[in-house]
């Protein structure tokens, strides 16, 4: 029963956090620094890792690794956002971890997706077949090309 709650609680953390970073990136893409909807995000993507770091586990698992990764890149963005105030090259370094934290976060979804939807299962059961791939190819490249895009308009 717990486990439960908590992966409901997780699940939602982590689908605010995704949504609340689309609308970050998008305000990247229009020089906009979305104060509060920024906040959000972080807090939200912080919260899911973290949140992530109770369910059980036995050994070290990809989802602890990408949790770890995460992490990091959101310290990153924090302080840039934050105490570096996004002077100078924290700017793009801001830009470049915020994005790197929302494509981790969706490519955990996407994962999940082909794990608990029956119809993407049956496509990919073992997740290393051509449709799985060409998802997460998809995702990658959106990222990092609407991370380069912001990156060049993103100015406050």
């Amino acid at each position: 029963m717990i486990l439960k709650v908590h992966t409901a609680i997780h699940v939602v953390i982590s689908l605010l956090g995704i949504l609340a970073g689309f609308v970050v990136m998008a305000g990247m893409l229009s020089a906009d620094p979305l104060h509060r909807w920024t906040a959000f995000f972080l807090i939200m993507t912080i919260a899911t890792s973290v949140t992530g770091f109770f369910f059980p586990f036995e050994r070290l698992t990809p989802a602890l690794v990408v949790g770890v990764i995460s992490l990091v890149l959101l310290a990153l963005a924090v302080y840039a956002r934050y105490p570096a105030h996004l002077a100078g090259s924290w700017r793009w370094i801001y830009v470049a971890t915020a994005v790197g934290a929302q494509y981790l976060n969706v490519f955990v979804l996407v994962v999940q997706m082909f794990q608990k939807i029956p119809s993407l299962k049956r496509l990919a059961p073992t997740q290393r077949e051509r449709p799985f791939q060409l998802a997460q190819g998809a995702v990658l490249v959106v990222h990092v090309a609407w991370g380069i895009l912001a990156g060049l308009r993103f100015h406050v």
